[in-house]
Formats: structure tokens, C-alpha cells, sequence
């Protein structure tokens, strides 16, 4: 075989994807990091510039510069010392100078990259709906990621997720256009439609805006008819973690899981959208979800 075919090859792509998932993982920590410091700096410049301030001069700051550092020390991270997970066993999770602990998070982002990206070409072979599920599960991941952490899901991902569900059905990669836009549309005004209610009965709102756009998302890629599946899920594991953060409450336990319900719509997504063919077979009940 010539060329860079064999890489297409039913038992290459998946160590491939792996391979580009973990670097893609690589990045993902930069944005979950860098996104909601750079929303917050574009927030504060809009309040001086409504309030007739002068702009802060500041220096840039944006997912390329400045090159990432320890946040303890301030050492440059050399690429030697930004190997994807292999960096961080052979540190030992911790700073190469000052020798602060470095954050799980950073390699669990990576694998997780790297699986994702790994079993989409394992479960759609070498094609558009390959692509579209990694990237699916990579924009999916930094946005469970901020979300737990701030309480924000970004425009900056959400909406262009949305039109990435659209553009890949366009060629049928997971639903039918017409689904898809159904979707879309059904995951936005299913739970804005639930928050205006909760709203209108206790006065304050129920979730945030992000939710709506990525259920949005959700049903842009996957069709109307995995909607119902997915907000089951995600509200069945939301009442779950939940639970568990009223109890730790309750015992005072010192605990910072905080509840979001974008990670949940995350996970129940990744779920539909890998297994939801399989969880129709195996579990015939399940059909009117999916």
C-alpha cells in the first residue's frame, strides 16, 4: 500500500487517533484552563468601556500566549516536559522545579482525549462521523471541565458546536438533516421551556443558559429522537451526584463537588452517541429513548 493509507487501516486508526487524542487532550487542558480567564478579561473591559473607563493596558492573553508555565513558580513548560500523560508519570505529578503537585485533572483530560478519539475510529471506522464523534467528545469534555469549575458552558464552544452537528449532517454522519435541525431546535426550547416554569413558580432561574445550548448541541448531532435518552440519563445522574452532594453537606464532610448539570449532559451525549445503537438491541425497552 502506498502513501499514508495503511494508517486508514481497520487495526492502525484507532492507535492513530490515540495517538492525535492525546495531544488534542494536551490542548483541551490550555482552554479549560485559559477560556474563562479570557471571558472574564473581555467582561471586565465591556464593564470599563459601558462605565466610560479608559481599557486596561494588559498584556495578551489567549489559548497560544503566553507560553504555559507552573503556576507556583512560573518555569516554562518545555515540550519535553508537555508529553501527554507520559509527562506527568515520569514527574511524578509534580513541578520539575519548585516540585508543586500537578492537578489529576491534566492527564485525565488527556486520556480521556485520547480514548474518545480512539474508539470513534474504532466504532465508525474511517469516516465523517469518526471525526464528528472525537470532536464531539473533545469539545464535550472541555465543556463538563469549565462547566464543573466555573458554572459556565462558553459560547465560544457551545455554538459552534451546534453548527458542527449541523455541517456533519449534512452528509448523514448521525441522523438525518432534518432531524438534526429538529433537534436542535427541540434541545434548546425543551429546557429553556422547564426553566421559564421553574422560574414562573419559585422566582429565580433553575439552570443557566449554557444548558439549553448544549442540549442544542446534543440534538444537532444526534437527532430529536436521542433527546429524550439523553436528558433521562442526564437527569438520572444529576439526582445521583446530587443526592451525594446534599448528603456530604448534611455530614458536614469537606467535599468540592459542586452541581452542575453540564457534565451530565456531557456523559449522557458521549453515551447516545457511542452506544445508543448498542442500548436499542440489547435493551429493547430502551427504543422509545433512542
Amino acid at each position: 500500500m502506498t502513501g499514508f493509507g495503511w494508517l486508514l487501516q481497520p487495526a492502525v486508526l484507532p492507535w492513530v487517533a490515540l495517538v492525535f487524542g492525546l495531544c488534542i487532550g494536551s490542548f483541551l487542558n490550555v482552554v479549560i484552563h485559559r477560556l474563562p480567564k479570557m471571558m472574564e478579561r473581555a467582561w471586565r473591559a465591556e464593564c470599563a468601556e459601558l462605565a466610560g473607563q479608559p481599557p486596561t493596558q494588559q498584556e495578551p492573553y489567549n489559548l497560544f500566549v503566553p507560553r504555559s508555565r507552573c503556576p507556583s513558580c512560573g518555569t516554562l513548560i518545555t515540550a519535553v516536559r508537555n508529553v501527554p500523560v507520559f509527562s506527568f508519570l515520569f514527574l511524578k505529578g509534580r513541578c520539575s522545579n519548585c516540585r508543586t503537585r500537578i492537578s489529576i485533572q491534566y492527564p485525565v483530560v488527556e486520556l480521556l482525549a485520547g480514548i474518545g478519539a480512539a474508539y470513534s475510529a474504532y466504532r465508525f471506522g474511517p469516516s465523517a462521523a469518526a471525526f464528528g464523534a472525537a470532536l464531539f467528545i473533545w469539545f464535550t469534555i472541555a465543556l463538563a471541565f469549565i462547566d464543573q469549575e466555573t458554572g459556565f458552558l462558553p459560547d465560544d464552544l457551545t455554538l459552534p458546536l451546534v453548527w458542527l452537528g449541523l455541517l456533519f449532517n449534512l452528509m448523514g454522519a448521525f441522523a438525518p438533516l432534518a432531524d438534526a435541525v429538529i433537534g436542535a431546535a427541540a434541545g434548546y426550547l425543551f429546557l429553556w421551556s422547564v426553566n421559564a416554569l421553574f422560574k414562573a413558580l419559585r422566582g429565580v432561574e433553575g439552570m443557566g443558559h449554557g444548558d439549553f445550548k448544549l442540549t442544542a448541541a446534543v440534538g444537532a448531532f444526534l437527532g430529536w429522537k436521542a433527546l429524550p435518552f439523553v436528558i433521562l440519563i442526564s437527569s438520572v445522574l444529576g439526582l445521583v451526584f446530587g443526592g451525594l452532594q446534599m448528603l456530604a453537606a448534611r455530614r458536614g464532610w469537606d467535599s468540592r463537588f459542586r452541581f452542575h448539570f453540564g457534565p451530565y449532559l456531557a456523559i449522557a451525549g458521549i453515551v447516545a452517541m457511542l452506544w445508543g445503537a448498542w442500548i436499542r438491541l440489547t435493551f429493547p425497552a430502551a427504543a422509545f429513548y433512542l
